[in-house]
Protein backbone atom coordinates (compact mmCIF):
# COMPACT_ATOMS: atom_id res chain seq x y z
CA UNK A 1 0.00 0.00 0.00
CA UNK A 2 2.80 2.44 0.65
CA UNK A 3 3.63 2.31 -3.04
CA UNK A 4 0.24 3.81 -3.95
CA UNK A 5 0.12 7.28 -5.45
CA UNK A 6 -0.09 9.86 -2.65
CA UNK A 7 -3.47 11.18 -3.78
CA UNK A 8 -5.06 7.74 -4.04
CA UNK A 9 -7.43 7.05 -1.12
CA UNK A 10 -6.39 4.21 1.16
CA UNK A 11 -9.07 2.77 3.40
CA UNK A 12 -8.73 0.24 6.17
CA UNK A 13 -11.57 -1.00 8.37
CA UNK A 14 -11.11 -3.49 11.20
CA UNK A 15 -13.38 -4.86 13.94
CA UNK A 16 -11.44 -5.68 17.11
CA UNK A 17 -12.25 -7.28 20.44
CA UNK A 18 -12.47 -4.78 23.31
CA UNK A 19 -9.25 -5.85 25.03
CA UNK A 20 -6.30 -3.62 25.99
CA UNK A 21 -3.97 -5.72 23.83
CA UNK A 22 -5.79 -4.38 20.76
CA UNK A 23 -4.49 -0.82 21.18
CA UNK A 24 -1.16 -1.87 19.66
CA UNK A 25 -3.09 -3.40 16.74
CA UNK A 26 -4.71 -0.01 16.16
CA UNK A 27 -1.25 1.58 15.89
CA UNK A 28 -0.25 -1.13 13.38
CA UNK A 29 -3.41 -0.40 11.40
CA UNK A 30 -2.42 3.28 11.19
CA UNK A 31 1.09 2.25 10.10
CA UNK A 32 -0.38 -0.01 7.40
CA UNK A 33 -2.60 2.78 6.08
CA UNK A 34 -0.03 5.59 6.19
CA UNK A 35 3.44 4.15 6.51
CA UNK A 36 5.64 5.16 9.43
CA UNK A 37 7.37 7.83 7.37
CA UNK A 38 4.11 9.70 6.69
CA UNK A 39 4.26 13.23 8.18
CA UNK A 40 0.98 12.66 10.07
CA UNK A 41 1.83 9.18 11.36
CA UNK A 42 2.87 10.11 14.92
CA UNK A 43 -0.16 12.29 15.69
CA UNK A 44 -2.51 9.87 13.94
CA UNK A 45 -1.16 6.84 15.81
CA UNK A 46 -1.37 8.69 19.15
CA UNK A 47 -4.93 9.88 18.62
CA UNK A 48 -6.15 6.55 17.23
CA UNK A 49 -4.61 4.82 20.28
CA UNK A 50 -6.41 7.26 22.58
CA UNK A 51 -9.76 6.60 20.92
CA UNK A 52 -9.24 2.84 21.06
CA UNK A 53 -8.29 3.08 24.73
CA UNK A 54 -11.42 5.13 25.43
CA UNK A 55 -13.55 2.52 23.65
CA UNK A 56 -12.06 -0.23 25.80
CA UNK A 57 -12.09 1.60 29.14
CA UNK A 58 -15.28 3.64 28.92
CA UNK A 59 -17.76 1.62 26.86
CA UNK A 60 -19.39 -1.78 26.79
CA UNK A 61 -16.77 -2.74 24.18
CA UNK A 62 -14.33 -3.36 27.04
CA UNK A 63 -16.75 -5.73 28.77
CA UNK A 64 -16.47 -8.54 26.23
CA UNK A 65 -17.61 -6.48 23.25
CA UNK A 66 -16.05 -5.17 20.07
CA UNK A 67 -15.02 -1.86 18.57
CA UNK A 68 -14.38 -0.83 14.98
CA UNK A 69 -11.54 1.31 13.66
CA UNK A 70 -11.39 2.89 10.21
CA UNK A 71 -8.53 4.82 8.63
CA UNK A 72 -8.87 6.78 5.40
CA UNK A 73 -5.81 8.44 3.91
CA UNK A 74 -6.45 10.60 0.88
CA UNK A 75 -4.07 13.18 -0.52
CA UNK A 76 -2.99 15.51 2.27
CA UNK A 77 -5.61 14.40 4.83
CA UNK A 78 -6.22 11.47 7.15
CA UNK A 79 -9.53 10.62 8.81
CA UNK A 80 -9.86 8.03 11.58
CA UNK A 81 -12.99 6.93 13.34
CA UNK A 82 -13.60 4.51 16.19
CA UNK A 83 -17.06 3.09 16.88
CA UNK A 84 -17.67 1.38 20.22
CA UNK A 85 -20.58 -0.35 21.94
CA UNK A 86 -21.58 2.76 23.85
CA UNK A 87 -21.88 3.60 27.51
CA UNK A 88 -24.44 4.93 29.93
CA UNK A 89 -22.89 8.42 29.90
CA UNK A 90 -21.70 10.45 26.90
CA UNK A 91 -17.93 10.93 26.47
CA UNK A 92 -16.51 13.72 28.59
CA UNK A 93 -13.75 16.07 27.44
CA UNK A 94 -13.16 16.91 31.08
CA UNK A 95 -10.02 18.63 32.26
CA UNK A 96 -7.97 16.61 34.72
CA UNK A 97 -5.45 17.50 37.37
CA UNK A 98 -1.75 17.46 36.61
CA UNK A 99 -1.25 14.25 38.61
CA UNK A 100 -4.16 12.31 37.10
CA UNK A 101 -3.24 9.14 35.22
CA UNK A 102 -6.10 9.41 32.74
CA UNK A 103 -8.56 11.81 31.21
CA UNK A 104 -6.35 13.30 28.53
CA UNK A 105 -7.66 11.50 25.44
CA UNK A 106 -10.29 13.97 24.27
CA UNK A 107 -8.25 17.05 25.26
CA UNK A 108 -5.40 15.61 23.14
CA UNK A 109 -7.87 15.13 20.31
CA UNK A 110 -8.93 18.76 20.64
CA UNK A 111 -5.32 19.98 20.68
CA UNK A 112 -3.81 17.89 17.85
CA UNK A 113 -6.58 17.29 15.31
CA UNK A 114 -7.79 19.78 12.75
CA UNK A 115 -11.39 18.58 13.15
CA UNK A 116 -13.08 16.01 15.36
CA UNK A 117 -16.49 15.01 16.57
CA UNK A 118 -18.63 12.28 18.02
CA UNK A 119 -22.08 10.87 17.59
CA UNK A 120 -24.22 8.58 19.68
CA UNK A 121 -26.81 6.44 17.98
CA UNK A 122 -28.55 3.24 18.96
CA UNK A 123 -26.47 2.98 22.12
CA UNK A 124 -23.16 3.15 20.23
CA UNK A 125 -20.62 5.97 20.13
CA UNK A 126 -18.53 6.92 17.12
CA UNK A 127 -15.65 9.35 17.59
CA UNK A 128 -13.62 10.63 14.65
CA UNK A 129 -10.80 13.02 13.84
CA UNK A 130 -9.12 14.50 10.80
CA UNK A 131 -5.52 15.62 10.32
CA UNK A 132 -4.26 17.70 7.42
CA UNK A 133 -0.69 17.94 6.17
CA UNK A 134 0.94 21.32 6.14
CA UNK A 135 1.48 22.66 2.59
CA UNK A 136 4.75 21.53 1.08
CA UNK A 137 4.94 18.19 2.93
CA UNK A 138 5.15 15.10 0.80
Amino acid sequence: MRGDAPDRPRDLLVRLPGRPSQVSRVRRLVAAALGRDHPLYDDCALLASELATNAILHSRSGAGGWFTVAVRASGAAVRVWVADSGSEEPPCACRTGSHATGGRGLPLLEALSHRWGLSRSGGATTTWFELDQAPGWS
